[in-house]
């Protein structure tokens, strides 16, 4: 993405960067990397390409808090996948228990097509034509370690 966080429509490899979670990563470890992307969505705003192998439900994201053993499996037919870090919340937002929500305090997984699809010919089409149906599935599965 730019600057002003709109995609470029450039599908960049993530090895080697801040980027790459191919691998379990504690998600605070990077998130205020110099590395531009980051700097641009001043921690993760990103949609990633899922490498898909075939059709139906593929998994997309683990996350698990090793403090609690809570797991979350994130499996999807969509082509990417949004991760948000929450990096815009700057504790003025409180929860019903009193907690003030800050800076990386939450994130956000959001299975999707890439966005601003229509202004980038490389990417999946979003097009839907009259007559023709959309289906799309999304799991989000919670257990424990």
């Amino acid at each position: 993405m730019d600057a002003t966080l709109i995609p470029t429509g450039t599908l960049a490899a993530v090895a080697g960067t801040p980027m790459d979670f191919r691998k379990p990563t504690a998600i605070g470890a990077r998130n205020r990397s110099t590395f531009q992307q980051i700097v641009f969505g001043r921690g993760y705003d990103h949609n990633w390409v899922l490498d898909r192998r075939g059709s139906g439900l593929q998994v997309a994201a683990r996350v698990s808090d090793p403090g609690s053993g809570r797991t979350l499996t994130v499996a999807t037919t969509e082509p990417g996948i949004q991760f948000y870090g929450g990096n815009f919340l700057d504790g003025t937002l409180y929860g019903t228990g009193g907690h003030a929500y800050r800076q990386g305090d939450g994130l956000a997984l959001e299975t999707q097509h890439f966005p601003d699809s229509p202004n980038h010919a490389n990417f999946p089409s979003t097009v839907l034509r009259p007559g023709q149906v959309l289906t799309s599935t999304t799991v989000y599965q919670f257990g424990t370690a």
